[in-house]
């Protein structure tokens, strides 16, 4: 043993080797009991709880990342204690493994706060008023933050020099930070106005979005849309450009149907005395023709010697009677919303025809269901027009002109 003592006496740089091997020792004995033992008694109390069992909280590894720090901190603390070491070493040392602990709880706290995002999206408000821009500006902060410290760690000097000096290079920041700082603004513009929430459907022109909202972050908003893909939309463009949220729509529980029948023009007449005692016969007319026929003779015999030109009275027409008969078949259709808008209109005249607009809404807002309601509404309507003596406007086809082609005589 006294030999050891005057070989370590003899030769300092050997009792700074062992020093240094003792301190590595330490560290690692210290980073064995904090996660074998401590880490993991702390765990199998957290597991006895919901929140332990979380998987979200085991997933980020805060509680590990945090142990990580024990054997830098034991650095930190007894490389003082080794002796020989020269000064600047102890300094450079000591300041890298501080930088180290920084930089853990730095990346622990991120963590954290991506644990609160997982965990508060699961509650019923999380759709209303997503956090995850808010908790994206936090760790930037905590980042930066950590940044400096360990940049004045390093260099061993005090953060509040570094600080001072970012009165000078604030433009520059800016600069740098520019979509961030608008995409912050944006993100709180967003919420605060409940302009889109998580689960809507929006529309944004030029971005080649159509679909639902599915996460909302500090830069971007993700889209899925209907074809399965998914695009991303810098959040300012919701606030600088146009948009469409269907969420009203949505929440309405009527989905708007507005398309035109073009009634070829040439086929709308006058009816016959014989045509109006069969439409009569419709159950959706009969009151309508009724009341209409009272309407027009009490006209015509106030007329008196004038009723005796056609051209002085007035009678029904086909496109009339068929523009109450669609109206009166909405207003008879299970389908269609009759708390909102039912109505069909004459649109200005086309060189296609004459355009007659059914508008009305759908008591569905889902889409493989509203499309069967529009279609069965137009497969009727379609088919019934020719009792009508009505026929809709479609442009010659090939088959057409052979047909037309045939009734010319051969001329050879």
């Amino acid at each position: 043993m006294t030999d050891i003592q005057d070989l370590v006496e003899q030769y300092p740089a050997v009792q700074t080797g062992l020093a240094l091997i003792a301190l590595a020792l330490t560290a690692l004995i210290a980073n064995f009991i904090v996660k074998a033992l401590l880490l993991r008694g702390l765990n199998r109390l957290l597991s006895l709880t919901s929140f332990g069992r979380d998987p979200e909280v085991s997933r980020h590894r805060v509680i590990e990342r945090l142990a990580n720090a024990t054997p830098a901190i034991v650095i930190s603390a007894g490389i003082l204690l080794v002796p020989g070491l020269p000064a600047a070493a102890v300094i450079v040392i000591r300041n890298v493994a501080n930088a180290f602990t920084i930089i853990t709880v730095a990346l622990a706290m991120g963590g954290a706060l991506n644990v609160l995002d997982a965990l508060y999206r699961r509650r019923p408000e999380a759709r209303l008023k997503p956090i995850k821009g808010y908790l994206q500006v936090a760790k930037i902060v905590i980042y930066t933050i950590a940044a400096i410290l360990v940049i004045a760690t390093l260099i061993d000097r005090s953060p509040i020099i570094l600080l001072s000096g970012l009165g000078a290079i604030t433009a520059v920041l800016i600069l740098v930070f520019q979509d961030t700082l608008l995409s912050l603004v944006a993100g709180i513009q967003i919420s605060s106005t409940d302009m889109v929430r998580v689960g809507d459907w929006i529309t944004v022109p030029g971005q080649d979005a159509d679909g639902d909202v599915i996460e909302i972050a500090l830069h971007t908003v993700k889209v899925q849309n209907f074809d399965k893909t998914v695009t991303t939309v810098p959040i300012r463009k919701l606030v600088t450009d146009p948009f469409r949220n269907w969420r009203a729509m949505q929440e309405s529980g009527g989905r708007r149907i507005k398309r035109s029948l073009l009634i070829d023009q040439s086929s709308i007449r006058f009816l016959t005395p014989d045509e109006l005692t069969r439409l009569s016969s419709f159950v959706l007319l009969k009151d309508y023709l009724g009341r209409k026929a009272q309407e027009i003779a009490e006209w015509n015999a106030a007329l008196g010697e004038a009723a005796s030109v056609p051209a002085n009275t007035r009678r029904a027409t086909n496109i009339g009677t068929f523009r109450m008969y669609v109206q009166s078949y909405l207003r008879a259709h299970p389908n269609v919303h009759q708390g909102m808008t039912v109505m069909v209109r004459q649109l200005e005249p086309e060189p296609q025809g004459l355009p007659l607009e059914i508008y009305c809404f759908a008591n569905t807002v889902v889409w493989v269901e509203f499309e069967a309601i529009q279609a069965d509404i137009f497969d009727h309507l379609l088919a019934i027009l020719p009792e009508f003596g009505l026929r809709v406007f479609q442009e010659p086809s090939g088959a057409d002109m052979r047909d037309f082609a045939r009734l010319i005589p051969f001329a050879g």
